[in-house]
């Protein structure tokens, strides 16, 4: 394959979309641990927006490759890696780092440990816009809080694709979810993926609603991945003994400590990311298997907002930067 080449993204400097450069490159074979992926889709994701900006947890290494989620056809395996691999439609979960690979391309080199079989009855763009957003909204809603039955679930930036993800994960777990959003505009179509209510911030008065929704009581667990100033209203509307996740930092400045509500109400204020999760081989297969079987019955299903042509990556990541997307936005390859 060495004098064979493939369309690969890299940036050369940190910035807006439009450092994204397609490039041409040699293919390269699958080393130790790894398989060479077909792509034939990529699932897009704030955490790539964030790396290629330069505010990520982890800083490029210039010129750096990205991408996180990507469906496609296991075409070559490395030296160590089981040869069953070969031929198979897999999709890649988030378990690696972007320092290290990238799926953005016509083909990705990924670990053999970062693939999972999507359900079959998938498309390549439905089976890229899974694993990030569920396995996600699992870690924090399921394995750390353990909603249950009639439990209060706050849920904002619902309309991101972790954000469905979540009322999707509620609803199947008999809890009642609070989805915020900005304006009117996403309100039907998030009742429609499944909130119980959604909260348009920017025209209601936030706490009153909870209030009214709760009896007063307010939500036993916040899942947020805005953080800012905008976490001392979430602590006034969390429960006695809540748990408030913060799994970004959407928020330009600085994020307070609101302590007089927390102690008042015996808050926990709980960093989280999906890493938590895929560190744990018993707690990742468990929450993979979660999915694959609420995906495989219907339960959640994929919202993809827009698919872009490949050679549109700059304009999908002008897109996602929008904020006008409601679910996932995937490239098609």
């Amino acid at each position: 394959m060495a004098n064979q080449t493939a369309r690969i993204v890299r940036f050369h400097s940190v910035g807006g979309p439009e450092v994204l450069k397609i490039q041409e490159e040699s293919i390269q074979e699958p080393g130790k641990g790894e398989v060479r992926l077909r792509v034939k889709a990529i699932g897009l994701n704030r955490a790539e927006v964030m790396f290629r900006q330069g505010q990520y947890l982890e800083a490029p290494v210039l010129p750096s490759k990205l991408g996180y989620e990507a469906a496609g056809v296991v075409e070559a395996v490395g030296p160590d890696v089981d040869k069953s691999w070969l031929g198979k439609k897999a999709s890649t979960v988030p378990a690696f780092l972007m320092t290290e690979y990238g799926v953005y391309g016509e083909v990705a080199i990924v670990p053999a440990s970062a693939l999972a079989i999507y359900p079959e009855k998938l498309t390549p763009e439905e089976g890229t816009s899974i694993w990030m957003q569920y396995l996600t909204a699992y870690g924090a809603l399921i394995a750390h809080a353990q909603i249950t039955k009639g439990d209060f679930v706050i849920i904002t930036a619902a309309s991101s694709s972790v954000g469905i993800a979540a009322i999707e994960m509620a609803k199947a777990e008999g809890a009642i979810s609070i989805a915020t959003t900005r304006t009117s505009k996403k309100k039907a179509t998030l009742v429609e993926v499944g909130a119980t209510h959604v909260i348009a911030t920017e025209e209601e008065d936030f706490i009153k609603r909870v209030n009214e929704i709760t009896g007063g009581k307010g939500a036993r667990v916040i899942f947020d991945p805005i953080a800012g100033k905008g976490i001392e209203l979430l602590a006034q509307a969390a429960a006695l003994g809540g748990t408030i996740f913060e799994y970004g930092a959407l928020a330009s400045g600085p994020t307070p400590f609101p302590l007089f509500t927390a102690l008042g109400k015996g808050l926990s204020f709980r960093g989280y990311t999906l890493r938590e999760v895929l560190s744990v081989p018993k707690l990742r297969a468990k929450a993979e298997q979660y999915v694959f079987d609420q995906v495989k019955a219907g339960d959640f299903k994929p919202r993809i907002d827009r698919v872009f042509p490949f050679a549109e990556i700059v304009e999908a990541h002008r897109y996602m930067e929008s904020n006008e997307q409601i679910g996932k936005i995937v490239v098609a390859v």
